[in-house]
């Protein structure tokens, strides 16, 4: 596992964030990821070099679950060997049931919410802060300048932003700097090859104000692991999926991963996997890293130590221009047009 300069920070991340949204997780009255195999999954990453790990103060059931575990977990290790990263925004239940003031980008929620992600994670700052997603309701000046003072207290180190468009970050840079505040240095959007929106402006911004980039569901929901197949060629959303598999529970499946600009963008990528003699996974991994405008570092969120282990692999994979430039021109027709959903 190699090392890169996040952005313009002077942080030095692993080419691979390890993903925690799993962790205490209730899904139909099953936990997804214990305490136990968090644990031994947060073994398994360090052991392999990781040392970027993110997570959310609303990830758990109830929330701030992952938080605790991952303060376990840190609890018998050096904290300043890793890179940590949380979000705010969401409404909270750690507490029992959210009130008025327990969700958003106020001030008083984010101060609310810092104090407890530190106090379940154990430790005394966050290498990054993210606003999980951008909030109609609070005057962007209010949030900036919340987050403007945590950085001042040293209770954050840098600032992140994850899902929201192009007019938002920018205009969120835009008040950070006439103001003199601490602005964003990562976003984490929902990016990755077959996505079925364009997010270049999105993009465009982060090369131009020299963002990192950490895309979640960097895999498309399991789609770009190959294990789908297509079921009608007339229809997209049909698909022969394994049995337990995501594309077989959920809805949210079909309406982000299912589109025409996926299935030719999967073909693409499997042709690559078969030319490099990797699995389709670590081809969409090693695709996104393979970015020259900005860093780009994948958040992936293996459920077991194999899994893990074949992310891992893709760091050590490396596509050629023409590879890369073919799964990107697969996400558009012969006349350039990007192919419908």
């Amino acid at each position: 596992m190699d090392y890169r300069r996040l952005g313009n920070t002077g942080l030095s991340v692993s080419e691979l964030c390890f993903g925690t949204w799993r962790f205490g997780r209730e899904t139909n009255g099953v936990v997804e990821t214990g305490r136990e195999e968090s644990h031994e999954i947060l073994d398994a990453a360090a052991d392999r070099g990781i040392n970027f790990i993110d997570t959310a103060n609303v990830y758990g059931t109830p929330n701030g679950k992952s938080e605790t575990y991952i303060g376990e977990w840190l609890a018998e290790r050096d904290r300043e060997d890793y890179v940590i990263a949380s979000k705010v925004y969401f409404p909270f239940d750690g507490r029992g049931e959210p009130g008025p003031n327990d969700s958003g980008l106020g001030r008083k929620h984010i101060r609310a919410q810092i104090e407890g992600t530190l106090d379940r994670l154990g430790t005394d700052y966050l290498d990054i802060y993210y606003i999980h997603r951008w909030d109609e309701d609070t005057p962007i000046e209010e949030t900036m300048r919340a987050l403007d003072e945590l950085v001042a207290e040293g209770k954050v180190h840098h600032l992140g932003a994850s899902t929201m468009a192009a007019w938002q970050l920018t205009k969120a840079q835009w008040t950070a700097d006439v103001n003199g505040y601490a602005g964003f240095d990562v976003v984490q959007p929902l990016h990755h090859a077959g996505y079925y929106e364009d997010v270049k402006e999105y993009l465009d911004v982060c090369i131009d104000q020299d963002l990192a980039v950490c895309p979640y569901s960097p895999l498309a929901g399991g789609f770009l692991t190959g294990k789908y197949e297509r079921a009608d060629p007339d229809d997209p959303e049909q698909v022969i999926a394994p049995d337990g598999s995501r594309a077989s529970f959920d809805d949210r499946f079909e309406r982000f991963y299912l589109s025409e600009r996926g299935w030719k963008v999967l073909d693409a990528v499997r042709d690559v996997a078969d030319e490099c003699d990797a699995t389709p996974a670590q081809v969409a991994l090693a695709w996104l890293s393979g970015w020259d405008e900005f860093t780009c570092v994948p958040i992936v969120g293996a459920r077991t130590v194999d899994q893990l282990d074949e992310n891992v692999a893709a760091a050590d994979l490396h596509l050629s221009d023409e590879q890369w430039d073919r799964i990107m021109d697969a996400r558009y027709d012969p006349d350039g047009n990007r192919w419908g959903h």
